[in-house]
């Protein structure tokens, strides 16, 4: 009786060997998945299947078999004349992602981190039109600092947030964050970027307000970084392409 007990354990044990490397064969095979959609860029409807293996540094063979499963599920599709498209399922995703998108809870987090990390008050803008809302803030925690409301209306193309709104439609844009000293508000300093969302639409403005005695050569380079790298990491939480604000980011400096 015991043999056969230790047998059946030997091939249990045999058995399992496969299944522990199986989530690192499933990894790899997303990871091809994946890089085969992205082989897409924007304005191409269609791709030959040689452009897509190279682009997603695969062999032929590996990649027309992952194209098939991705077909089966709707996220490419075959063209009767070679090729492939991307299919609609994907849209269905985007379309789940955008309706179950609350911007606060990308904006609020953002804020926070600013706020804590130049201890300066943060704010996110939208345009409405000719004027532009404050939608969310977070204040300074210091006693002296800058004051407004939720809700407060102001100037579009006045100050960092009014010209940060418009920025992408000046031709050239503007070296981001815009930085204004004094513009709307003689003693207010303010620094702020757009940002973009899954269209490539401005959806608002992210920065920074502090008193303007504090806006030194050092609060500037500390607080520069911030809102850029605010403004592109908000950018990418949205949906967006956050290179066209990366790349005014850099010019220049």
């Amino acid at each position: 009786m015991r043999k056969p007990e230790r047998v059946r354990t030997r091939s249990a044990q045999t058995a399992a060997a496969p299944a522990a490397a199986e989530p690192d064969g499933n990894v790899r095979a997303v990871d091809r998945a994946l890089a085969l959609l992205l082989a897409f860029e924007d304005g191409e409807a269609t791709l030959p299947l040689a452009d897509i293996a190279r682009r997603a540094g695969l062999h032929v063979t590996t990649a027309l078999r992952l194209l098939g499963t991705l077909e089966h599920h709707g996220f490419v599709r075959r063209l009767p004349a070679g090729g492939y498209a991307l299919g609609p399922q994907l849209l269905v995703l985007g379309e789940r992602f955008r309706r179950g998108l609350r911007l606060e809870d990308q904006v609020l987090p953002a804020l926070e981190r600013l706020r804590d990390e130049s201890r300066e008050s943060a704010a996110f803008f939208v345009r409405e039109g000719d004027a532009r809302r404050c939608l969310f803030r977070r204040d300074s925690p210091q006693p002296v600092r800058t004051v407004a409301r939720v809700g407060e209306v102001a100037p579009l193309g006045v100050g960092a947030h009014g010209r940060a709104l418009v920025a992408l439609q000046s031709a050239p844009p503007p070296r981001l964050p815009i930085v204004s000293r004094g513009e709307r508000l003689k003693e207010v300093a303010a620094i702020a970027a757009p940002v973009l969302d899954a269209r490539g639409q401005v959806v608002g403005s992210i920065g920074i307000t502090m008193p303007l005695y504090r806006f030194d050569a050092s609060a500037e380079a500390t607080c520069l970084p911030l809102v850029l790298r605010e403004a592109v990491a908000l950018t990418r939480a949205l949906g967006g392409d956050p290179a066209p604000i990366a790349a005014l980011g850099t010019a220049g400096g």
